[in-house]
């Protein structure tokens, strides 16, 4: 049972989802904190007083605004909570799309739950919590797909290179003159579209974009 939440969020239109959700599930107490410092000084002192959270909910990229802080992200949140309360349940909610990285924190048993903020996010988020009540971790079936087929595809450093350069701006043509620059080989024009063209077919992707977005969202860019 789930009866004492605090949420890491630095955007307040973000807290309305949450707060909707704590609501229909009954959460009994559900603390905010806008600062990653902020969050973990709440843990720390809800240990002290014997009265711990159940759950933290955080997002994992937040705004600098000036304000001096030890902690800046959620990742190293999610790390520094699980050194103080290792047994705390532990929900990532965030517009971050890093398959790569979550799966990671899946890996090493540092989260229990990944939601990604959307159109029906609040519907998700009820769903995970429901599987964190029930002793069950929350990995969203896109997300695995995502990761299983980034990971099915064996990507060398030549691929990444070439499609780098295309997300960083690079026209095609363009890619061959920074790659003899570079000394890497093979640096012709036909060399990178037959090797673009065979990451495409083999992808099931029709355009170099649709390649970068992949690329991106595995986190591999």
């Amino acid at each position: 049972m789930i009866d004492k939440v605090i949420i890491a969020e630095d955007q307040e239109f973000a807290n309305l989802s949450v707060q909707k959700t704590m609501d229909d599930l009954q959460v009994k107490q559900y603390d905010y904190a806008f600062y990653c410092d902020d969050a973990l000084a709440k843990i720390k002192l809800a240990l002290q007083k014997g009265e711990p959270y159940d759950l933290l909910i955080t997002d994992l990229s937040f705004e600098e605004d000036g304000t001096p802080q030890n902690i800046n992200d959620g990742i190293d949140l999610i790390r520094a909570v699980r050194a103080v309360q290792p047994g705390i349940l532990i929900l990532i909610l965030s517009g971050q799309h890093r398959p790569a990285d979550i799966h990671n924190l899946f890996e090493n048993k540092e989260v229990d739950a990944y939601v990604r903020k959307a159109r029906h996010d609040v519907k998700e988020l009820k769903a995970a919590m429901q599987a964190l009540s029930k002793g069950q971790q929350y990995y969203p079936r896109a997300l695995a797909q995502l990761v299983k087929q980034s990971n099915t595809y064996e990507f060398t450093d030549f691929d990444i290179t070439i499609i780098r350069l295309l997300n960083e701006g690079y026209q095609q043509n363009e890619i061959p003159a920074y790659l003899k620059q570079q000394h890497i080989k093979p640096s012709s024009l036909s060399s990178v579209e037959k090797r673009l063209s065979q990451i495409r077919d083999e992808l099931g992707f029709s355009n170099n974009q649709q390649l970068m977005v992949f690329c991106s969202n595995a986190g591999l860019l």
